[in-house]
């Protein structure tokens, strides 16, 4: 049985993010600064809803509520705990079939970034050269597609030709 309140929270905290977002991304302070502000909050909320009732998974909130959980999740990026813990609580799920293997993937590479590191899929762009999307480094670059593919990611290429800007 769905928690349909929770699921409609999950979807209504993202929806202040999404109005946002193209501020976060441009040069204008205060735009960036009441993205960050949205992304900060929603961040605060995810972790009290982890704590009671663990990863919103796709059996508990629907397959767009738990989309929308990783997103918040994803976008916490000055929060790296947070993140951690969602990663935790995602990889049990996605090992339980009650998860999204690709939101996985993107938040351990998102993850791993935050951290320093380098990632796994190759998901997390570090900006554009030559009018072409480059990933930010990467473990085994050469079989970074074989990566991609065990999660159901499209190849890298392919991935960033289906998102370029037209």
């Amino acid at each position: 049985m769905t928690d349909d309140a929770l699921a409609q929270e999950l979807i209504d905290m993202t929806e202040q993010d999404r109005k946002l977002q193209s501020g976060a991304l441009s040069d204008d302070f205060t735009a960036q600064l009441a993205h960050r502000r949205v992304t900060v909050h929603n961040g605060d909320r995810l972790a009290k809803i982890l704590d009671n009732h663990g990863w919103p998974t796709i059996s508990s909130v629907g397959v767009e509520a738990a989309r929308r959980a990783w997103l918040v999740a994803q976008h916490a990026d000055g929060q790296l705990d947070l993140q951690r813990k969602a990663l935790t609580l995602m990889t049990q799920a996605v090992e339980a079939g009650d998860a999204d293997p690709q939101h996985l993937a993107m938040l351990r590479d998102r993850v791993m970034v935050n951290e320093g590191r380098r990632q796994i899929y190759g998901t997390q762009i570090a900006g554009v050269v030559d009018g072409a999307p480059v990933p930010w480094p990467c473990e085994d670059p050469e079989r970074m597609d074989e990566r991609r593919a065990e999660v159901g990611l499209d190849p890298f290429l392919v991935h960033v030709t289906k998102h370029a800007p037209a």
